[in-house]
């Protein structure tokens, strides 16, 4: 039986930014939590597409020909090889990922930012 989850419960465990963490799996696919604060690098990941969805805060998804700006519940993809920077203005944005089992947070873009996929405990 697989574990069940809080939203705030994982979040509370997570209080640096840009360290993604496993909250579930589905199929080959990993639903990741993380808390995000600032600029990230820019990066693509030329195999997948990559799902953002906000649960708290402002995200804007910057893409070369212009942002995408998420609220809280607002679900963006980005689409597989489309280069992009998640960025965070104003405090921290609490936002789940979903993308293929093995996705490197810093797709093709690997360096100080390219963060190990944590395991989140079961509440």
């Amino acid at each position: 039986m697989n574990p069940v989850h809080n939203l705030d419960a994982a979040f509370a465990l997570i209080p640096e930014p840009w360290q993604p963490h496993r909250l579930a799996s589905v199929n080959d696919y990993d639903v990741k939590v993380a808390r995000l604060r600032g600029e990230f690098v820019w990066h693509a990941h030329p195999e997948t597409d990559e799902l953002f969805l906000v649960i708290e805060g402002r995200l804007t998804i910057q893409l070369r020909d212009g942002d995408v700006e998420l609220g809280s519940r607002d679900v963006f993809v980005v689409p597989r090889g489309v280069e992009h920077r998640p960025r965070v203005d104003d405090g921290d944005a609490l936002v789940m990922m979903v993308e293929p089992a093995g996705t490197v947070n810093t797709g093709d873009n690997p360096g100080e930012r390219t963060a190990e996929l944590r395991e989140l405990p079961a509440d």
